[in-house]
């Protein structure tokens, strides 16, 4: 008998490795069309951890499907107005719309990643009872036959123990040990040589009060965009910051820690002097309590996501450079494409591989161009074509030129807009897998 049609595994669950954004998205869509899961999670408690994140239309599009609609959003973040990017004398190199102005049927938000996290948990352990999640258990490999596949799984304590499922996804993120023993011969983490310090500030929201801006240039630039609405005393939103320099990357990482606390001292040199009638960026910068610091890194791509019934998800899958804000938007999109996959195939191996078939190629093409800088790309040309010193962009980058390049990008990223406008539901009210 195959492995696609072997019984015994039927009443199984799916096995889901990892709690974060991408593996609580793939419980609750499961959920949602009949299919028992379980998500093991390696931490022993979630909290709301991580800064600012944008979610793009696609991935709020799935979000409604899964009834987490405007209302709930707007409690963990702010719906986006504009896109736009600036160059280091302060004008203007490229500004867009976002969301519903640009639009889409569907918002863009800005939002703080852990409370979108608790919002999702919250709900997975509403609605698939609250032993959904297992917490404090990691899943390090991985065995599987014609049956099914089993998770071995190491706990907090150090005892090893294993559970038997039907599928395993694995969104265990960066470090995910299912893809290191699906793929044992995987490049090590790529580092192209951009540093990122991360915090919030309270500050007032510059622009239309609700935008992302990328100022600078390509390899020396401050990001930021809102997170939460004006406080209604203060006038402050809590502001996300991203200040970013790229270096020679030939020695590698050399600071061991991948997520580590910083003091204000050691980089905000890069960013003295930048002040502007709009915006004081030293000040910014000193206005957060906390500092993180991080290499912008990705993976190489992998030939594919599937090994029999196991499949990857999310970063474990297509971890990405973070300019494109695409990369938890994107985890969402993944786990409700698998689902549609299990609609049509069944809760087997042969809707692994329709996933795969489906998405692979195309992320991981995402992932070299992102790799390339996405969007902030534009930067990139300015630079080379005028040093980043302008008085009229249209003498540097034609309207035309910037117009289309940000068009390719949102085509490569399947965000376009009348793409995605029309695109029919990637999973349809009411549908449910008929288990054997």
């Amino acid at each position: 008998m195959s492995a696609d049609a072997a019984p015994s595994s039927s009443h199984r669950p799916v096995l889901i490795a990892g709690g974060g954004i991408g593996g609580m998205a793939t419980a609750l869509t499961l959920h949602q069309i009949g299919v028992p899961c379980v998500v093991l999670e390696s931490v022993p408690e979630l909290q709301p951890l991580g800064v600012g994140i944008n979610l793009q239309p696609n991935a709020v599009r799935e979000l409604h499907e899964l009834g987490f609609g405007n209302a709930l959003l707007d409690t963990i973040g702010l719906q986006a107005r504009e896109w736009a990017l600036v160059g280091r004398n302060g004008n203007e190199v490229y500004a867009e719309p976002r969301g519903l102005l640009a639009g889409y049927r569907w918002p863009q938000y800005a939002v703080h990643r852990g409370q979108l996290q608790m919002l999702l948990f919250e709900a997975v352990k509403a609605r698939l009872g609250p032993d959904a999640v297992r917490l404090g258990q990691r899943v390090v490999g991985y065995r599987q036959d014609e049956a099914g596949v089993t998770a071995l799984i190491e706990t907090r304590d150090g005892q090893h123990t294993s559970l038997a499922g039907s599928l395993l996804i694995a969104a265990d993120g960066l470090h995910s040990a299912v893809r290191a023993q699906m793929h044992p011969a995987q490049p090590p983490i790529q580092w192209g040589g951009a540093i990122m310090w991360r915090g919030t500030t309270p500050g007032v929201p510059v622009r239309t009060g609700a935008s992302f801006v990328g100022l600078g240039s390509l390899r020396h630039r401050v990001v930021l965009y809102p997170i939460s609405p004006p406080d209604p005393a203060t006038g402050l939103a809590t502001i996300n910051w991203i200040a970013e320099i790229t270096v020679d990357n030939q020695g590698g990482w050399r600071q061991g820690d991948w997520n580590r606390r910083v003091a204000l001292e050691a980089f905000i040199h890069h960013f003295e002097g930048w002040n502007y009638p709009w915006l004081d960026v030293p000040a910014m910068l000193r206005g957060a309590s906390e500092v993180y610091e991080y290499p912008m890194i990705d993976r190489d791509p992998v030939p594919t996501w599937v090994d029999g019934r196991v499949a990857l998800l999310g970063d474990a899958a297509h971890v990405m450079y973070p300019v494109g804000s695409n990369g938890a938007s994107q985890a969402i999109v993944d786990a409700r494409v698998l689902g549609a996959q299990f609609l049509a195939h069944g809760v087997g191996p042969q809707a692994l591989r329709a996933y795969d078939e489906r998405l692979c190629a195309d992320i991981s093409a995402l992932v070299l161009r992102n790799r390339g800088a996405g969007p902030f790309g534009l930067l990139g040309l300015v630079d080379e074509r005028c040093g980043g010193v302008f008085e009229h962009i249209d003498q540097v980058v034609p309207r035309e030129e910037r117009e289309a390049f940000m068009a390719r990008y949102k085509a490569a990223a399947d965000f376009a807009i009348e793409t995605l406008n029309a695109a029919p539901p990637i999973i349809a009210p009411g549908q449910r897998v008929a288990l054997a």
